[in-house]
This record gives structure tokens, C-alpha cells and sequence, in this order.
């Protein structure tokens, strides 16, 4: 199985999955932010209750950062609901922030949420991470399953797409002319419901932060997921980020 197969197969509790199936997984992190968290509290109450509960207060990451520095009252409100719901549900990791007027003071401004899922230590090799965010892909640098998904969604395990990039970069190129060149190659549609795969010596040489910038556009292919196999340089990252155990997966050999 590939990486994508794997993680999906774990968070399953199946020893084998293949492209195409549907699957029910027990997802470690979702993320929401004020721009669709309203919308998934509404499903979530419509659905289940005025009084549900969510599966897990620690499992749930709430990032405000589309309207947080807006003085329009509607985009506030999507904020006020965000907050409510975190009270009522005991969200331990609500990024609120309460004083707008100096952001740069406020230790609980995280900033853009895909940055903000890294840096607080939310991204770890072999896990399922969603997020009603198209570019939740982003968190696939860190060799885990992350997609961004709708209000509702359902799961399939999409096909992947491997692409070995062997070589030294040259130093007036970076990460985000590596994906364009790569979606400039297979089409806006080229990968469309597949996950990306990256592998090989180009790849290992990069930052956390340029394989988050090549997972990050995978989408803009069509793709489903990014990810990159996770080694020293995620490992090296990560020590100071999360004292959570993970357990990394890796693609087979002969994996196709």
C-alpha cells in the first residue's frame, strides 16, 4: 500500500485497503475557522442535537483568521458563534483572540490556520487531520492524511500519484515553483481525487516550511491530498512542537 493507503487503512482498522473504497476512519485533529465553523456548528446541532456533544474537546482545533480584524458586525458574528460553541463544549484548543486592538501582544493570535495547525504542534506523521479548509492539504508535509472536507463529506481512499523529484534545487528556485511546474505538467485537473505523493533526494532536502508550500497547492491540481514522507527534518520539527506519540507510515516498495 502506499502512504495515503496506509494511513487510511490504520484509522479504519483494516489491514488492507485499495483506491476506491469507501471508509468510516477515527480522525485525530478536525480543524474549523470562522469562515465555515458556523456552518459545521449548525449541521452539528441539526443533526445530532441542541445538546450533542462532540466526540472529543481535545481532538478539536478552532482557529479564528478570515474575519478576526473585520469591524463588520455579520463577519463578528461568525466569531460570537465560534466562541459560544467552544464555552459550551470545552474546546481546550480555541485560538481566540480578545484584544483586536494590539494582535502582535496577544499570545493567542496563531495567525493563518494552516500555519497555526503546524506550529502548535497539531500536524504528526501517520494521522488522519481535517479541516473545512481547502488547503488543509498543507498538514500532508508532515507524512499524515490531511484533506479539506465540506460541512458533510464522505471518504473514499483516492488513488495516488508518486513523484520521484531527484536532484539539487537550484538556489533561485523554491518550493512554489517546484508545484507549479509539477500542475503545470499534469493540468489544473491532473490529480484530481488522487493524493500526491513526494519523494526522492529534491524533496528530503527541503524545510518543513517549502514541503508545506508544495502540499499546500496539490489541491490546484484537483488532488484530494499532498504528502511527504516523514523523516529527520519532520522529526527535528516537531520536538519542541508536541509531546504527543505518532507512529509513521511509509510507503511500500512495490506500492503502485
Amino acid at each position: 500500500m502506499t502512504m495515503t493507503e496506509k494511513i487510511l487503512a490504520r484509522a479504519s482498522d483494516k489491514s488492507q485497503l485499495a483506491p476506491g473504497e469507501n471508509v468510516w476512519v477515527n480522525v485525530d485533529i478536525l480543524m474549523t475557522h470562522d469562515v465555515c465553523g458556523p456552518g459545521v456548528i449548525g449541521t452539528f446541532k441539526k443533526e445530532f442535537g441542541e445538546n450533542a456533544k462532540v466526540w472529543d474537546s481535545e481532538k478539536l482545533v478552532v482557529i479564528p483568521d478570515h474575519y478576526i480584524f473585520t469591524s463588520d458586525e455579520r463577519a463578528n458574528r461568525n466569531v460570537d458563534i465560534l466562541r459560544d460553541f467552544c464555552v459550551e463544549q470545552n474546546i481546550k484548543y480555541f485560538y481566540d483572540i480578545k484584544d483586536r486592538g494590539n494582535f502582535k501582544a496577544n499570545p493567542d493570535y496563531k495567525g493563518v490556520c494552516h500555519v497555526a495547525l503546524a506550529q502548535e504542534g497539531h500536524c504528526r506523521p501517520g494521522e488522519v487531520l481535517l479541516g473545512t479548509d481547502s488547503h488543509t492539504c498543507t498538514a500532508g508535509a508532515f507524512g499524515e492524511f490531511a484533506t479539506g472536507i465540506g460541512n458533510t463529506d464522505a471518504g473514499f481512499v483516492p488513488p495516488t500519484l508518486r513523484f520521484v523529484l531527484d536532484g539539487e534545487m537550484p538556489h533561485y528556485l523554491l518550493a512554489k515553483d517546484l508545484i507549479l511546474q509539477i500542475i503545470g505538467e499534469i493540468s489544473v485537473a491532473g490529480a484530481t481525487y488522487k493524493a500526491m505523493e513526494f519523494v526522492g533526494s529534491t524533496v528530503e532536502s527541503l524545510t518543513m516550511e517549502e514541503r508545506m508550500t508544495l502540499c499546500n497547492m496539490v489541491v490546484e491540481a484537483g488532488g484530494k491530498n499532498g504528502i511527504v514522507p516523514a523523516d529527520n527534518t519532520t522529526y527535528k520539527y516537531l520536538e519542541d512542537k508536541t509531546s504527543e506519540p505518532f507512529e509513521p507510515v511509509f510507503s511500500d516498495g512495490q506500492a503502485r
